[in-house]
């Protein structure tokens, strides 16, 4: 673990309250840990956070460092084969960790990148900072510097007043990415949430619809 909490305050997640705000481990720490478990034989390491790529630290010579400097130190441990991170924001991705994917072999090419929607609408509602056309956009910044990345994403479904056209726009989202693999729920209220107290909850029999024919979409 090298980040924990979240920021970001989505409608539907609670995670904002039971984990707080975004926290990053020392650089130091991570680095020592790191070289501990290659000396031990560990040759691959996931760098795991609720918002992994909200990470930022500080190096010995006082550098501020994101998560692709991090990723970049790590490549340097020679025993060391793989390094993968997971689960990132679409708000926090950046020009060099999208840079890191072409440069850094060790990492390997799959992007965990939960978009949850293909409708702006719900997007909008769901407080997510990205539209549709931005979050495709960023896929094919990934794509061009590593043609072969394999994509993962979230998505929910039945959150309240989604409409059939709006749950299309996903459906269109899913045909246009292509992923490799995809986490998908039903929305389901979550006490204190502001989704929780919003309009035009779903029919549980739709949303039991609509996430058969996500799942088979993305199948």
């Amino acid at each position: 673990t090298v980040q924990e909490g979240c920021d970001k305050f989505c409608t539907y997640c609670v995670v904002p309250y039971t984990r707080g705000a975004e926290i990053s481990r020392p650089y130091s720490d991570l680095i020592a840990e790191a070289e501990k478990l290659v000396e031990n034989g560990a040759r691959e390491i996931t760098l795991l956070g609720q918002n992994v790529n909200a990470w930022s630290g500080e190096t010995a010579k006082g550098q501020a460092i994101g998560l692709d400097g991090l990723i970049r130190e790590l490549d340097k441990l020679p025993d060391l084969q793989r390094i993968r991170y997971t689960t990132s924001h679409p708000n926090d991705v950046t020009d060099g960790l999208i840079a890191a994917h072409g440069e850094v072999a060790k990492l390997m090419p799959y992007l965990h990148l939960p978009v949850q929607s293909g409708s702006d609408r719900v997007l909008k509602a769901m407080n997510r900072s990205h539209t549709a056309d931005s979050y495709l956009k960023l896929l094919d910044r990934f794509r061009a510097v590593r043609p072969d990345i394999a994509l993962s994403g979230d998505f929910i479904v039945g959150c309240p007043g989604e409409t059939e056209e709006e749950f299309a726009d996903t459906l269109k989202l899913v045909d246009a990415v292509g992923y490799a693999a995809a986490f998908s729920f039903k929305y389901s209220p979550r006490p204190g949430t502001p989704a929780a107290e919003m309009d035009g909850m779903i029919a549980p029999e739709i949303m039991d619809e609509r996430l058969q024919r996500l799942q088979a979409a993305i199948n």
